[in-house]
């Protein structure tokens, strides 16, 4: 039997196949995933616990660059430019290092959020926001470090860090507004000409050929820039309707906007197409 395990462990070793003893992890890893007004905020950290440590001033010493939490260094990621601590960020993704302190933390996100831990070689260039906050004592003590989302407001929320007895907040403000009125300027001012081109080859598909030509020629007529294959469309939903004269008109139209294109196979099927309808 101890042969046949064995010859076992090595066949399954020559295969590149490895036993993995999977155990609960000191500091298991966390992911928030919050809407803040219209933007959408994920952040992905280690959570490690005090375990009888002191932490602050002792194992995060004070005024020293940390990885805000365990493992992998704490990462966040922004769907829209916002701010964060009145510093203006671009939208993407980002790592938090902070540099606690007795009364305030630094507080830097970093362009390079692929670190383990805090980078080797640190690039001052790839700061994209630094400032500073306070640091708050609370009445309790947090077993685990905690990062939370808390006082939301329509274009604000607080990003709370909580560990031992200590509390610091960042303020993180988002375009709520902007985006409010982008949207509903947009739909206020009706349906666009891709949304009637959308419909209008639905329409085609289902062989509602009227419903599709009053849809494509609305298309076409909202289109600021003319598209070759909007005319497209529309040459073949007007034959399809037996209009082969307003069939021809629109694919010579489709044919030459292609050819300024330089899409060859846009030229090719209206060039058949007019071969068909015996265009002249």
């Amino acid at each position: 039997m101890k042969k046949i395990v064995l010859f076992l462990s090595v066949a399954l070793i020559s295969l590149g196949v490895e036993a993995q003893v999977k155990t609960p992890q000191p500091s298991p890893s966390s992911k928030i995933e919050q809407v803040v007004g219209l933007t959408d905020i994920t952040v992905e950290y280690s959570r490690p616990s005090m375990k009888g440590r002191t932490i602050f001033g002792n194992l995060v010493p004070y005024d020293k660059l940390w990885r805000t939490g365990a493992n992998k260094n704490t990462q966040i990621t922004f769907s829209d430019d916002v701010k964060v601590g009145g510093k203006e960020l671009k939208k993407g993704t980002y790592a938090i290092f902070t540099k606690p302190g007795k009364e305030n933390w630094e507080v830097l996100f970093y362009a390079d959020a692929n670190n383990w831990g805090t980078p080797r070689e640190w690039d001052e260039a790839k700061v994209a926001a630094k400032f500073s906050v306070k640091s708050n004592k609370i009445p309790f003590k947090v077993e685990t470090f905690t990062i939370m989302f808390s006082d939301f407001k329509m274009d604000s929320a607080l990003l709370n860090i909580f560990w031992e007895e200590t509390e610091a907040s960042i303020t993180v403000e988002v375009p709520s507004k902007e985006k409010a009125i982008a949207s509903i300027e947009t739909a206020l001012a009706g349906p666009t000409a891709n949304d009637y081109y959308q419909a209008a080859v639905f329409h085609k598909e289902i062989k509602d050929l009227a419903k599709a030509k009053e849809y494509i020629d609305k298309a076409v007529s909202l289109r600021k820039d003319p598209a070759f294959w909007f005319h497209r469309q529309q040459s073949l939903i007007y034959a399809g309707t037996g209009d082969k004269a307003g069939a021809i008109k629109a694919a010579k139209t489709s044919l030459s906007l292609a050819e300024k294109a330089g899409n060859a196979d846009y030229v090719k099927l209206n060039k058949d197409s007019l071969s068909e309808w015996g265009a002249k």
